[in-house]
């Protein structure tokens, strides 16, 4: 699978934004829909779980959905298969993120072309962990 075209100064600055909703955050230490936000709070990072299926998650409160976050979002985060994209990003696309960053494994053209149509950049295909290893 290939990934997007952005260079790692890119990267780099969409790294600079804090406040990350995770969509699909798993309870689950040995998942990385676990330890990816998990280590991403670590480094500094404003970590919003949403998962409609738990009401904490590193002693954070979940969020049923993107759009009850309650804070301002700079990236959304998509731990999702890619067939569950599309409506996920239709949802964020109203919380007007800078950037949705969808991991490793996980395309939508579509969601990506409509994301990038609303002026939100798009990350597909990476990992936040390993590109935050590698360039940091």
């Amino acid at each position: 699978m290939e990934k997007d075209d952005h260079s790692d100064d890119e990267i780099k600055q969409i790294f600079s934004l804090k406040n990350v909703a995770v969509v699909g955050m798993s309870r689950h230490p040995e998942k990385a829909a676990h330890f990816v936000p998990k280590y991403l709070s670590e480094q500094g990072f404003n970590i919003l779980p949403v998962n409609p299926m738990s009401s904490e998650i590193l002693n954070k409160k979940c969020y049923s959905s993107v759009t009850q976050v309650d804070e301002p979002i700079d990236i959304v985060d998509v731990f999702r298969p890619s067939d569950q994209v599309l409506p996920v990003v239709k949802e964020a696309i109203k919380m007007k993120p800078k950037v949705i960053w969808l991991q490793e494994g996980i395309h939508n053209q579509e969601a990506e072309e409509l994301a990038r149509k609303e002026g939100i950049k798009v990350v597909f295909n990476r990992c936040m962990l390993a590109e935050h290893q590698r360039l940091f």
